[in-house]
């Protein structure tokens, strides 16, 4: 056996690995779809039933629950992430969604999407519980900051444009960016 010293390489080869690609044909049929009716909605539909203390279970169709809780300093046993960690993890996944759609529609194959969120909340009204009198503007996150690692075949510039234009077109971002019409009140 020779010492790997000894061994010519007459080329080194680079081995890309790609993420996953979603169906181009598919997307570019529901993206057809929306454009000969803007006015397309869907309903998204959860039942959320509180376990006790702050920690909840969100049922999602068949899929198994979506565990919230809050941490000790909030009075939470701190065995599931915060609401607010749960929005931002809502708002990562669709910001990763629509980068996805938006390179398969360019054609652009990417070999890493990582997404960092932070986001500046706080409760000092302490859910209305006697805390401090506050608008609704002045809680809920304040602000949000989002880091994008992606890397594909395609420029940096071609890389930004996609997360440029996903970001505007992100359903998740939208909802928090723009006041919605809200409704509350008691189940039959």
């Amino acid at each position: 056996m020779s010492n790997l010293a000894d061994l010519k390489v007459d080329s080194l080869q680079t081995v890309k690995t790609y993420l996953r690609p979603i169906d181009r044909d598919g997307l570019l049929q529901f993206a057809a779809a929306g454009k000969a009716d803007p006015s397309r909605r869907g309903t998204n539909k959860v039942r959320t039933v509180m376990q006790g203390q702050f920690r909840s279970w969100s049922f999602v169709g068949i899929h198994n629950p979506v565990v919230v809780d809050e941490p000790l300093h909030l009075f939470g046993e701190n065995t599931a992430p915060a609401p607010g960690e749960v929005a931002l993890s809502a708002l990562g996944g669709c910001l990763g969604v629509g980068i996805t759609a938006v390179a398969t529609l360019r054609q652009v194959k990417l070999t890493r999407l990582e997404l960092f969120l932070e986001g500046d909340i706080g409760n000092p009204a302490a859910w209305g519980a006697g805390g401090a009198e506050m608008l609704p503007p002045q809680m809920g996150f304040q602000a949000i900051r989002v880091k994008v690692a992606i890397e594909g075949d395609a420029t940096r510039a071609e890389l930004d444009d996609i997360v440029r234009h996903a970001n505007t077109y992100s359903p998740v971002a939208n909802t928090m960016r723009n006041p919605i019409p809200f409704d509350i009140g008691l189940a039959e």
